[in-house]
């Protein structure tokens, strides 16, 4: 039986890969990123850079642009064995959904994996990792670790751990009495995808205002299939957001489960928020950190805050939905 699991493991690592990453205006993570691909052990068979870029008539004065030099020193690291496609994306296009979707159109690799621009492999062994999840059949879809970074607060840094913990483990459809809205979970901050069955299922949604994982997810799912969270797989991703940028994060959150009813209606999400600040809270005072507590309490009512008005939003102005939202031009069209 061991041999057969090496056998299944070593078919894994021969799948094609394809890294897929959109990028706007990126900054020095950006350049670890890239830098730490290509010193990986099972380097991508292409790597897809979506750009996001000004409107035409500013393309001239490109090379001013925030973190035009970090693009630039990537697309330098290319040769034989590292190859990088560079692919312009007009920033009135740009869609969480719509241009990923994009790129995986260009891949005819077995696996589709994407990253954000500021998630930092923390070894070299990240996309065997990634591969080794496919190793079964029933999985379409795997998502890494998100360590916290260097920058990152105590708070923040105890929320990955809650949300990405040490042990690995598999999701299908049998577990949804029990995980809730978790079963439905992956993140493109690091997460690949079974070409075959991506495509099965139509792809990304073209017009989300993000979410575009945890609803393909949700697909793959209610199709039948599993999704494995790989631990071994871990890059450095955390967040600092202020009170109101929270608000703005999570009232996108909402929106998102609003124009897609049919993932979302009847599975709560207010659940896990609330074990998450339960949990949170015993962390602060268990390790003496209960001066803490009246910030956790802040962001908390605001990202709640966020999340009633974005289950909402259809009810209020555009002017005031386009000044809340960290997304204001998916509003445009709507």
């Amino acid at each position: 039986m061991e041999n057969t699991d090496i056998k299944i493991e070593e078919e894994a690592g021969t799948l094609k890969l394809d890294l897929i990453i959109p990028v706007y205006k990126p900054d020095i993570k950006f350049k670890h990123l890239i830098e730490r691909i290509k010193k990986q052990k099972d380097k991508p068979d292409r790597i897809i850079l979506l750009q996001t870029v000004e409107e035409e008539k500013d393309r001239d004065n490109r090379r001013n642009q925030p973190g035009q030099e970090y693009i630039t020193y990537a697309m330098e690291l290319e040769d034989s064995n590292f190859h990088i496609d560079f692919i312009e994306v007009s920033k009135k296009d740009f869609d969480h959904g719509a241009t990923r979707a994009y790129g995986a159109s260009l891949s005819t690799a077995d696996l589709l994996m994407f990253m954000t621009q500021d998630a930092v492999p923390s070894d070299t062994h990240l996309i065997s990792n990634m591969k080794a999840a496919f190793s079964d059949p029933k999985i379409a879809a795997a998502y890494g670790r998100q360590l916290p970074g260097e920058d990152a607060g105590i708070i923040e840094s105890y929320t990955r751990k809650f949300n990405y913990p040490e042990v690995s483990s598999t999701k299908s459809l049998s577990d949804l009495p029990e995980l809730g809205i978790k079963t439905y979970f992956c993140s493109n901050v690091c997460a690949a995808y079974r070409r075959e069955v991506y495509e099965g299922l139509g792809g990304f949604v073209k017009k989300t205002i993000f979410n575009e994982d945890m609803i393909m997810a949700a697909g793959i799912i209610k199709a039948g299939y599993s999704i494995a969270y790989t631990s071994e797989a871990k890059v450095y991703h955390s967040h600092s957001y202020t009170c109101k940028e929270q608000f703005k994060r999570n009232f996108d959150l909402a929106v998102s489960q609003t124009d897609f009813p049919e993932v979302f209606s009847g599975i709560k999400s207010e659940n896990e928020g609330k074990k998450m600040v339960l949990k949170t809270s015993a962390y602060l005072l268990k390790s003496g950190r209960f001066y803490l507590l009246p910030s956790l309490i802040a962001e908390s009512g605001y990202k709640y805050m966020g999340y009633l008005a974005g289950k909402n939003y259809k009810k209020l102005p555009r002017s005031i939905i386009k000044k809340i939202s960290m997304n204001p031009s998916y509003f445009d069209s709507k």
